[in-house]
């Protein structure tokens, strides 16, 4: 019994380890009501299935420990394939997929990246006391490796672009890694 009861303690433990070291994806549509009742910046990461550098980002800058653990307890993150074919409901309209012979794209897709469709980009969005979601979303272009990720990251959550340039913040910044790593 003693046993048993140990085992069931190691693997309750592995498991909640386990948890931590991924990106706690989500949809669109949880993260706005997520952050309805309890307010974050919503983090979107807007992929394609053929993008090489979206996978790469996937694997060396989304699975980084820093990088899962600011996210996970600062962020709903919600990835966002721009070519899904998956209607999107949003404050009465709805966002669809986009047909143009053999490619498409989707429209929330389009309207977060201001037109400009390149992969991979980091979306960040905030809520306002109006809800206006999509009135000012900071579409971040372009691989980002795990430094370069985290400056980001803390830029946009701690609010400095409200305040600050983006140089004069990478100043103040203290960076998790070491420059060897």
């Amino acid at each position: 019994m003693r046993f048993l009861l140990s085992a069931f303690f190691v693997l309750l433990l592995s498991q909640s380890l386990q948890a931590q070291d991924k990106i706690k994806w989500m949809s669109f549509e949880e993260a706005i009501t997520k952050s309805k009742k309890e307010p974050r910046k919503i983090f979107i990461d807007v992929y394609t299935d053929w993008c090489g550098w979206c996978k790469k980002m996937d694997r060396a800058t989304f699975s980084d420990p820093s990088i899962v653990q600011y996210v996970n307890e600062n962020y709903y993150a919600v990835k966002l394939n721009a070519e899904s074919r998956k209607a999107i409901h949003f404050q009465g309209d709805t966002y669809e997929f986009i047909n143009q012979g053999k490619k498409g794209y989707h429209e929330l897709a389009a309207t977060l990246l201001n037109g400009k469709m390149s992969f991979p980009t980091t979306v960040f969005i905030v809520v306002d006391k109006k809800e206006q979601l999509l009135a000012n979303p900071v579409p971040v272009p372009g691989f980002q490796d795990k430094k370069n990720m985290h400056l980001i990251l803390s830029y946009i959550e701690e609010g400095a672009f409200e305040n600050i340039s983006f140089e004069d913040f990478k100043q103040k910044y203290t960076s998790p890694y070491s420059k060897s790593k």
